[in-house]
């Protein structure tokens, strides 16, 4: 599901066999299709920082884009779930236009706040700007895929407790890494370290009969970089240039923590 997509070629004629395939998969997928067209339609007019994926496309592109997202699932084995179907759909085509755009409609305006200070100071300590945003990118495919999956009750009872251990873990390294920003010469980027890879492990636990190894791939380059110990040594730096935007951070998590977010 994550691999590259073609494209269909300019002015190819429909068949009357892929009439039937496009009325039955709009009909299987009705809320996803609208949801999608709608993320495409506000991502076009904030073109800054849209996807190229879906600049300048038409009503006809739009729709032309997600049908071919569709047909590429649809070939495989001979076994049909149009369930199945529209959750595979939702998760490649949300995850192909990830963008800032997108993450600013699928999560909290505190949390895009917290993504933005952590994309300044991913791109201070890599002094590449490309690489940030390949690693901030990664992030929300990755925050993206589990949201739908969860939100489709794709997870089983053994999996819901890997969830549950997964938010505990996720306040238990919350709250220190406030506590390391609000009490002086307290930090200690080991500890904070592993909390992060402790995390990364229970993300790879939970999707791992759902998400593909490339999907994986993506969680390593997250988690690895935030818990590299010289990236944090950088970010926690009582002179360093990033003091601010870690202050900010520290904020936002509050924030979420205050509000049970977290």
């Amino acid at each position: 599901m994550d691999s590259d997509s073609g494209e269909q070629s300019e002015g190819e004629p429909v068949t009357a066999a892929g009439q039937d395939d496009w009325r039955l998969l709009r009909a299987i997928s009705c809320n996803v299709w609208d949801s999608v067209l709608g993320i495409i339609g506000n991502a076009k007019r904030n073109k800054d920082t849209v996807h190229p994926v879906i600049q300048g496309l038409t009503l006809d592109e739009e729709t032309g884009f997600v049908f071919s997202e569709y047909m590429q699932l649809s070939a495989g084995p001979d076994v049909f779930s149009s369930k199945s179907l529209a959750l595979q759909a939702q998760k490649k085509i949300l995850s192909k236009i990830a963008s800032k755009t997108v993450a600013n409609m699928l999560i909290d305006d505190t949390s895009s706040e917290i993504f933005d200070e952590l994309y300044k100071v991913t791109k201070e300590h890599t002094h590449n700007k490309k690489e940030a945003h390949k690693i901030m990118k990664d992030l929300i495919k990755v925050a993206i895929k589990i949201g739908i999956l969860y939100r489709n009750n794709q997870f089983s009872q053994e999996e819901l407790v890997i969830v549950e251990k997964f938010r505990k873990k996720l306040n238990q390294t919350a709250m220190t890494i406030v506590s390391f920003y609000e009490v002086e010469y307290t930090f200690d980027r080991n500890v904070l370290s592993n909390l992060l890879h402790e995390c990364k492990d229970l993300v790879h636990e939970l999707v791992q009969r759902h998400l593909t190894p490339r999907t994986h791939g993506r969680i390593n380059h997250v988690f690895n970089h935030f818990a590299n110990v010289e990236f944090l040594s950088t970010l926690y730096s009582l002179d360093g240039d990033c003091r601010p935007n870690l202050k900010r951070i520290c904020e936002g998590i509050n924030k979420l923590l205050d509000e049970k977010v977290l």
